[in-house]
């Protein structure tokens, strides 16, 4: 699948002139949703509330506003590619220098209608490196693909866009009723689906602590804990660590590999043969794609 054929499952977070905006909107049309701030120290704090897949900013806008908290931007967000934007009001080289002091290596020229391909070249291709989609790619690569009913769980527990936090809207998303959901598990010999779903919460935490600027706090409320201390128990429970440790031992990397091992793994013949999953009379199954562009596994229809 290319690179332009899956959308960006975060929005792009930007700081741009006027005129710039709307243009930026037209180029996104099936790529990204782009959020618009007034200044680098707003996209500061969104970064701090929720995921972004990208964040651009206007040469002349970041100058003119004499921004220095573009630096940190970069410096405490380093995975969260950060681009500047080159519009048709010429730049001071004092502006580029800025930009390039602060960190920022990626200049992209929208003056010809060709930057503009390059600007959405640039942000299709942040879309693999997504923490949900890797972790559903490796999944699948575990499992061998094809038309796996477990397929439909585990696209429904990776869906980035629309995120669940419990067995019940889980299972909603598989189009299974919650006791179906937990009694096809039990019966397979398989881990309850609430540990898959705590696993998944865990990789995400994983990924946001790669980038210093996210406080446990902030992550613990981008995730819906209901407070840090909830956050730290979970991570105690499952890991047996703290929420400190846990944020200084694992990645993203790390995490998904333990996903993959203590819960892919050793229960590859049974999560292949969890099928079919019994669908609610009324309730409509979910297609192949689950919105957000999230690929999912070919559902099984018997």
């Amino acid at each position: 699948m290319s690179h332009t054929s899956r959308s960006l499952s975060s929005p792009v977070l930007t700081v741009l002139e006027p005129d710039e905006r709307a243009r930026v909107d037209a180029a996104g049309t099936g790529l990204y949703r782009a959020i618009h701030r007034e200044s680098v120290a707003d996209v500061l704090d969104e970064l701090k509330r929720q995921r972004v897949s990208a964040v651009l900013l206007s040469v002349v806008r970041c100058a003119r506003a004499g921004d220095h908290r573009t630096a940190t931007l970069v410096r405490e967000f380093p995975s969260v590619p950060t681009a500047a934007l080159l519009g048709n009001t010429p730049p001071s080289a004092e502006a580029l220098l800025q930009l390039g002091n602060a960190g920022i290596t990626t200049l992209i020229d929208v003056r010809l209608p060709s930057g503009w391909s390059s600007l959405r070249q640039f942000l299709a291709s942040q879309a693999p490196r997504e923490v949900d989609r890797v972790a559903l790619d490796a999944i699948r690569r575990e499992l061998g693909g094809g038309a796996l009913d477990c397929g439909v769980f585990f696209a429904a527990l990776f869906s980035a866009s629309d995120r669940v936090g419990t067995i019940r809207e889980l299972a909603l998303r598989a189009g299974v009723l919650p006791s179906t959901l937990m009694s096809r598990f039990f019966r397979a010999g398989l881990p309850a689906p609430k540990r898959y779903l705590a696993f998944a919460r865990l990789l995400r935490a994983a990924r946001l602590f790669e980038d210093s600027g996210h406080s446990i706090a902030a992550v613990a409320n981008t995730l819906e804990y209901s407070s840090p201390q909830s956050f730290g128990r979970h991570v105690r429970t499952l890991l047996g660590m703290t929420a400190g440790e846990f944020r200084t031992q694992y990645g993203s990397a790390r995490m998904l590999e333990r996903l993959l091992e203590e819960l892919v793994r050793p229960y590859r013949s049974q999560l292949c043969a969890l099928r079919p999953l019994v669908v609610r009379s009324g309730m409509r199954r979910i297609p192949p794609t689950l919105r957000g562009g999230v690929p999912a596994f070919h559902h099984r229809r018997d």
